[in-house]
């Protein structure tokens, strides 16, 4: 069985190590097994981590019968030591990810009582989805709620309980646990078993940032990005909010009013466009009154206005 350093030590970036095995995949690349490793196989909605291994790229790393399987781009010489160097922006991002996800899921589920019952962390976004229905102003609560833990910059607890010692420790599972149970605690906001990889203490989450809440399958669907992620979104927000502000000639915090001030006058323009049109029709109609059956040609109208135009037509002509 592969040793895992990412318990002992999360932070591991470079380790050494022994080739154990190396096997040629079905599809193309390789899968190298270690006496030992710090690369976290893809696990509890975590994805794996990525890397090198004596030079050679590992694209993905998982877990089978016990050891963790390495996924190289090329080959490694069995019994040969070896060099892994995680590519750690990878890897701490998924933990302030992961840790994030724990606070948020752990607030929510201490005020509302819902659980989380499903969760991904995608390329884009994290999403989680819960049993119970909060509002988009509640999701507001809960994420300067979860904030506010972030930076009281607490220690985080990691503790492993045999089956027996579990049963007397209040935590968030998913499903009934069995062997030694992992509990990784967030004070103030979270009691979980979990086995990913997490930060040691909450203010290296930096920020965490609900993105989005919306219905599914019952309950809540929410989307939410922590640490450097939710930076970098919160970028992006700032840099689109900025070429509105400029482009609607509006103070930053104001674009919001300034864009519905712009929807009322187009309506209202529209509005009388539209009346001035169908009076044109009514004099076109009447202009065609007796003519029998007509052909019209009439460049640039839009579909509603084409059947407004044949519609008053078609009262004065056959």
């Amino acid at each position: 069985m592969t040793e895992r350093i990412f318990y002992t030590d999360v932070c591991c970036h470079t380790f050494q190590a022994a080739v154990l095995d190396c096997q040629p995949r079905k599809k193309k690349g390789y899968e190298v097994i270690l006496d030992k490793t710090a690369f976290y196989p893809e696990g509890g909605g975590q994805p794996g981590d990525r890397g090198t291994l004596g030079g050679v790229h590992v694209t993905d790393t998982q877990e089978r019968g016990g050891n963790i399987i390495h996924l190289t781009d090329a080959p490694l010489e069995v019994g040969a030591q070896v060099t892994g160097t995680l590519d750690w922006n990878w890897r701490f991002s998924l933990m302030q990810n992961h840790s994030g996800e724990h606070i948020v899921s752990g607030i929510i589920h201490r005020r509302t009582g819902g659980n989380n019952v499903g969760f991904h962390m995608g390329k884009d976004t994290v999403t989680i989805d819960f049993n119970g229905e909060f509002t988009v102003e509640d999701m507001w609560e809960f994420e300067k709620a979860a904030n506010e833990r972030v930076w009281a910059n607490e220690k985080v607890d990691i503790t492993s309980y045999t089956e027996e010692e579990a049963k007397s420790v209040e935590y968030r599972s998913k499903k009934e646990l069995h062997g030694m149970v992992r509990i990784v605690t967030f004070p103030n906001a979270d009691v979980c078993a979990c086995c990913g990889t997490h930060v040691s203490y909450t203010g290296e989450i930096g920020l965490i940032k609900l993105i989005s809440l919306q219905k599914f399958k019952g309950g809540m669907r929410m989307e939410m990005l922590s640490g450097r992620k939710a930076m970098e979104y919160v970028e992006e927000i700032c840099r689109q909010n900025q070429q509105i502000s400029v482009a609607l000639s509006a103070k930053p915090l104001e674009t919001a009013q300034a864009v519905e001030h712009l929807k009322k006058t187009q309506m209202d323009q529209q509005f009388h466009m539209g009346a001035l049109e169908q009076k044109l029709f009514q004099n076109m109609a009447k202009q065609y009154e007796g003519s029998g059956s007509v052909l019209i040609f009439e460049e640039g109208l839009a579909a509603d206005s084409v059947r407004k135009l044949a519609a008053e037509i078609m009262e004065t002509c056959e």
